[in-house]
C-alpha cells in the first residue's frame, strides 16, 4: 500500500530505528530462522492513534508479510516488533508509521456514544471511515465485513449501542489489522541486514593436529589419515575443525620435546616456528600432504 502524499503536519516521525550498525553503513546480522526485534521511536502531535509495522524485504526485494509493531511501554514512544528472515542473503528492513483514523474514531466513539454526545454525528463519521477502509480491501469476503459495518452504522432502526458494537466486533478488528486505513504515512530509510547460515552464529570448535593422527607404520600423520578421525570428532558434538599452521616448520622459535627451547635435529618442532627453507606460510608441510 503506497503512502498518500499529505502535509507534514500530523505525520508520525520515525526515529532511532534499531538494530543499527554504524548509522546503517554496515548491515545488522542474523542467521536463517533467527528472530530478532526491530524497534523505533514514534510520536505525533494531537490525540490521533499511531500505528506502525516493520517491512522486511528478502534479497530479491520481495516484502515479507507486514509485522505490526506495538508500544513496548506505555508513554515511552518506543515501539517494537519481532521479525524472522527465512533465507540467506542481503535483506533490508524499515519501519513504516501512520495515523490510524479508524482506531482514533473507535476510541472517541467508545466515550461519546455511551454518553449520548453527538451520537449520530459520531456514527456517521465512523460510517465514512469504514467505507474508505472497505475500498482498500481486495478480498471479497473481507470487503463484505466492512460494508456491513457501514450499513449498520447508518441503520437508525438499531440502537446506538448496537450500531457501535458492530463496529467494535473482533472480526472487524481482524480485517482492519490486515488492511488498515492509513493516513500521513512516513517511513524510515531501508537498513541492511545480512542473513547467513546458522554456523555463522555459533559453533563448537575442535583444534586438530593432523600430524598426531599417524599409524604405527608411519607415525607422522597426513591429511588423509587425519580425515578418518572426523566422524569421532563429530560424535563428540563438535561441528568445526580447525588446524594449527600446516606450513613447513621453520627454524626460528623452533621447540623440542615437552616445549623445551633446545630442540634436537630429530624433534619435529611446533607448527608456529617460522623460516623454513622448504617454504613459507603459503606452502604445505610435505609430510602432511598437498593442497
Amino acid at each position: 500500500m503506497s503512502p498518500t502524499p499529505a502535509p507534514s503536519v500530523g505525520r508520525v516521525p520515525v526515529r532511532d530505528v534499531r538494530p543499527l550498525v554504524e548509522c546503517g553503513r554496515r548491515p545488522a546480522k542474523a542467521v536463517v530462522g533467527e528472530t530478532f526485534e526491530v524497534t523505533a521511536t514514534l510520536f505525533r502531535e494531537g490525540h490521533g492513534v499511531v500505528a506502525a509495522n516493520v517491512v522486511l524485504k528478502d534479497p530479491e526485494g520481495r516484502p515479507a508479510p507486514w509485522t505490526p509493531m506495538r508500544e513496548l511501554a506505555p508513554g515511552t514512544d518506543r515501539w517494537g516488533a519481532w521479525v524472522t528472515p527465512t533465507s540467506e542473503g542481503r535483506w533490508t528492513y524499515r519501519v513504516e508509521a501512520w495515523s490510524d483514523p479508524v482506531a482514533t474514531w473507535r476510541h472517541t466513539a467508545r466515550i461519546k456514544v455511551p454518553a449520548g454526545i453527538d451520537t449520530e454525528l459520531v456514527l456517521e463519521e465512523g460510517a465514512e471511515l469504514f467505507a474508505r477502509a472497505a475500498a482498500g480491501v481486495p478480498e471479497a469476503d473481507l470487503h463484505a465485513v466492512l460494508v456491513t459495518v457501514v450499513r449498520k452504522l447508518r441503520d437508525d432502526t438499531l440502537s446506538a449501542a448496537d450500531r457501535l458494537a458492530v463496529a467494535l466486533a473482533p472480526e472487524v478488528e481482524e480485517v482492519l489489522t490486515r488492511h488498515p486505513l492509513r493516513e500521513l504515512v512516513t517511513s524510515s530509510e531501508p537498513l541492511p541486514l545480512l542473513v547467513e547460515r546458522e554456523r555463522a552464529l555459533f559453533g563448537s570448535w575442535y583444534e586438530f593436529f593432523p600430524r598426531s593422527e599417524g599409524t604405527p607404520e608411519q607415525p607422522h600423520g597426513t591429511f588423509r589419515t587425519a580425515a578418518r578421525r572426523l566422524p569421532a570428532i563429530a560424535a563428540m558434538g563438535f561441528d568445526v575443525v580447525y588446524l594449527p599452521p600446516i606450513h613447513p616448520i621453520g627454524t626460528t622459535f623452533r621447540k623440542g620435546r615437552n616445549n623445551t627451547l633446545s630442540p634436537t635435529p630429530d624433534d619435529v618442532g611446533v607448527p608456529w616456528a617460522i623460516g623454513s627453507p622448504e617454504g613459507g606460510h603459503d606452502s604445505v608441510h610435505p609430510d602432511l600432504g598437498t593442497i
